[in-house]
């Protein structure tokens, strides 16, 4: 396994500034975010260090070569959109950019591209069903064709009080993995999966890794911290962000040895990616850059 991180975290950097932090601080890999340019609606979005309009053999070989020069490999391209939005066009942008993101991959020579399914939140998830087969069997069948495999984050993607208790994604617990992987039985579609959201839900970390192993794709190092004051003033119904702080792993609710040991005990060995949601180390870059160096100093005992 090989430890990186995911590049939302820096969007004042180009792609060769944050290759060039990565190798200075000792990651292997980076998770390159492809969003499309422009201004998003939410934090950690709308960030582009690949930009995958027009993406072709001559901006591969550039990206190659900043990759060599540095000595940084690129784990997956991210873009991480409501692709069931219950606005039509938001959700056909979202469906029609993540095409794009497929491709860029595939002329990288990439394996991995990491994503939401979405969801509308002012529905069950019986009632998301028939929607979400008709926009992913397609997209599926179209990473197939291009070789490269979709992983699914199980972030419950829940920012409002209007967005709670659904959230904008589907997949967020094995309940709802094994209908989906049952309803679209495909080697290409499988789990970016992030055990701090298992944390959130009040859910064991380790508990998924051996049914799911092979339908890991990729996963993030995230960590959350639970104010259990607060819950004892709001209750567990009162909206997570009430009671909730995201944190850098070690820093927060995760037992990271006893997860990497159930970890090591299944097939994965692919990259783990620190993903930087942490208020506490501030709104600078210097102080993202810190929260990401003390997250990798944390987890480094546990890779080569």
């Amino acid at each position: 396994m090989k430890l990186g991180f995911v590049s939302a975290i820096l969007p004042e950097l180009n792609l060769d500034q944050v290759l060039a932090f990565a190798a200075a601080e000792r990651f292997a890999c980076v998770e390159i975010m492809c969003w499309p340019v422009g201004k998003a609606d939410r934090k950690f979005a709308g960030v582009t260090h690949i930009d995958v309009a027009g993406f072709g053999k001559s901006r591969a070989e550039d990206v190659h070569a900043l990759c060599a020069k540095h000595g940084v490999s690129i784990t997956a391209l991210g873009y991480y959109p409501n692709p069931l939005d219950p606005n039509p066009e938001v959700a056909r942008v979202a469906l029609t950019h993540l095409r794009r993101v497929i491709l860029a991959a595939e002329k990288l020579g990439l394996k991995n591209v990491n994503t939401f399914v979405g969801r509308d939140w002012t529905k069950s998830v019986d009632d998301n069903w028939p929607r979400f087969l008709k926009a992913w069997r397609p997209l599926i069948q179209f990473a197939e064709d291009h070789d490269i495999k979709i992983g699914i984050e199980n972030c419950p993607m829940s920012f409002t009080r209007d967005e709670w208790p659904g959230g904008k994604n589907l997949m967020t617990t094995p309940v709802v993995w094994r209908r989906a992987f049952n309803d679209i039985p495909s080697k290409h579609f499988g789990l970016n999966y992030d055990p701090s959201h298992f944390v959130l839900q009040h859910m064991d970390p380790a508990s998924p890794l051996r049914e799911f192993q092979d339908k890991l794709f990729h996963l993030h190092a995230k960590d959350v911290k639970i104010r259990r004051d607060r819950i004892n003033e709001v209750g567990i119904f009162a909206h997570p962000n009430e009671w909730h702080t995201p944190r850098i792993p070690g820093y927060g609710e995760m037992d990271w040895a006893k997860f990497m040991s159930a970890l090591m005990e299944t097939t994965y060995r692919g990259p783990v990616c620190i993903e930087v949601e942490d208020p506490t180390f501030g709104k600078t870059l210097e102080g993202r850059k810190k929260a990401v160096r003390v997250a990798g100093n944390v987890l480094r005992p546990y890779f080569d």
